[in-house]
């Protein structure tokens, strides 16, 4: 059975994005993205709801992505992408592919087929939803050393509490905290 990993940034005071969707405050330095492109080497199908799927999108095949990023901007343009969406039409990025059926669904079925793992990066709304169906397998959350006041929190809207143990922690020596859990 495929695993189901999720990957977050968050502020230190739980925000995951702030006002107006800003994700600006994130600093995604040399060694973050150092991990982030030997992630994506792992093959994983990355996941994504609409807003984050456009928000990335717009960005990762550009030159600027490119000229910043060069290693974390090709794997995400290789990688094979889903985005869970009942309203998008049409995805542009290569490799994409709408899933709009309901979406516990869709990714039990997901989970049973085929041999690479998935990623949820970001996507807040989708993340709530899977991790109370008990599908995510794995959490990892990357802690900037910012508060920001106010946004949008990691599990808004919770409908009950999620256990969760602590199986690895990673310190990045620009102060980011990489923090791997598992449900208890």
């Amino acid at each position: 059975m495929r695993k189901l990993s999720s990957f977050t940034f968050i502020t230190l005071d739980g925000y995951y994005k702030g006002q107006d969707q800003d994700i600006s405050w994130h600093k995604h330095g040399a060694e973050e993205g150092e991990f982030s492109a030997k992630s994506l080497k792992s093959g994983n199908i990355l996941l994504f709801g609409r807003t984050t799927y456009e928000m990335m999108a717009s960005y990762w095949p550009t030159q600027m992505a490119m000229d910043s990023f060069p290693l974390v901007a090709e794997g995400m343009n290789k990688a094979e992408k889903i985005v869970f969406s009942r309203t998008l039409q049409k995805a542009n990025w290569e490799h994409t592919r709408i899933i709009s059926e309901n979406i516990i669904d869709a990714v039990q079925k997901l989970k049973q087929q085929g041999a690479n793992d998935m990623t949820l990066l970001g996507s807040g709304s989708i993340l709530r939803q899977l991790a109370e169906a008990g599908l995510i397998d794995e959490y990892q959350v990357m802690i900037d050393p910012v508060a920001i006041g106010s946004g949008t929190p990691i599990f808004q809207n919770l409908n009950h509490q999620i256990d969760l143990k602590l199986i690895n922690t990673r310190t990045f020596k620009s102060g980011v905290i990489l923090l791997s859990y598992q449900p208890a």
